[in-house]
């Protein structure tokens, strides 16, 4: 069997942004979970997907807006986006997947734990990731665990990551600390840019094993002196940008791997899609419980 895991959080943005806006009979917008729901039933529709969960984020900030002040936060997001967030995870329950709402977590970690989980199982054939984070990129594993980009049809297995980033999965937390991530709020290392990052860790793959002699660096001298200086005088930063890019496996799922098992949707969910003006989507729900 395979096992789809979808980054929900992910997924609502995408419809937010990419579906029309539409509002419910009772005036709020329900574009993007609108979108979301038939994103879902489109994957659903696919006879090789038979087990799948959604993860959310619950709300924007995590325990890692602990660790860095800078991290993440939901400042910014179009609250018509911010609103939908319950309405969305309610949507996908009532669809019958298995739903995470991350609040301590992020989506990600979920994602992550879910993947060290049941990649153990002999019944697993493969572990399809559904995002385009990067960072979820440090999870895929041969051919066994893959990421998917759904809207441009791209698969990553282990070998495209690394013709991807320049790196193997277990060296994109070094990665991303060393090159920043804007997209999670931390700037990374001055100087440290995606080639000569890739180069260097290609080699040593994590930061502590990266050398403080600058001529063992697989760089031009000045270059390497430079790289080494700033992340010598940066050091404790790094470790902390890796440590928030380093995807959590220890978050407490309930669910066993039958319970990813995908049984079809619940009655409740055409009461949903009529309070949200949409009876489409019930019509075209191949199961129902």
């Amino acid at each position: 069997m395979k096992i789809h895991l979808v980054d929900g959080t992910y997924e609502l943005f995408r419809s937010h942004f990419g579906a029309p806006p539409k509002k419910a009979p009772d005036g709020r917008e329900v574009g993007a979970t609108l979108g979301l729901l038939r994103s879902l039933l489109l994957l659903l529709n696919d006879p090789e997907v038979t087990h799948v969960a959604v993860a959310f984020d619950h709300v924007i900030e995590s325990f890692r807006n602990q660790l860095y002040p800078g991290y993440k936060t939901g400042a910014g997001v179009d609250p018509l986006l911010l609103a939908q967030f319950p309405l969305a995870e309610k949507a996908a329950e009532a669809l019958g997947v298995a739903v995470w709402p991350m609040i301590k977590f992020e989506a990600d970690d979920a994602i992550a734990t879910a993947t060290a989980r049941f990649k153990k199982a002999k019944s697993v054939e493969q572990i399809v990731i559904c995002s385009v984070d990067k960072d979820l990129t440090q999870m895929v594993d041969g051919d066994r665990v893959i990421c998917w980009d759904r809207r441009r049809e791209i698969f990553l297995n282990e070998q495209g990551v690394i013709e991807k980033f320049g790196v193997s999965p277990e060296s994109i937390p070094d990665y991303l600390a060393l090159v920043g991530d804007s997209a999670d709020g931390y700037p990374g290392i001055q100087g440290w840019g995606a080639k000569s990052t890739a180069t260097v860790l290609a080699k040593f793959k994590h930061i502590e094993a990266i050398p403080k002699d600058p001529k063992k660096i697989p760089l031009g001298l000045g270059r390497a002196t430079t790289l080494v200086e700033n992340l010598q005088n940066n050091y404790k930063d790094a470790l902390l940008f890796r440590e928030l890019s380093t995807l959590r496996t220890d978050v407490p799922l309930t669910e066993k791997l039958d319970d990813l098992k995908w049984r079809g949707a619940y009655p409740r969910l055409k009461k949903f899609c009529h309070e949200l003006g949409d009876e489409r989507i019930p019509e075209r729900i191949p199961r129902w419980r």
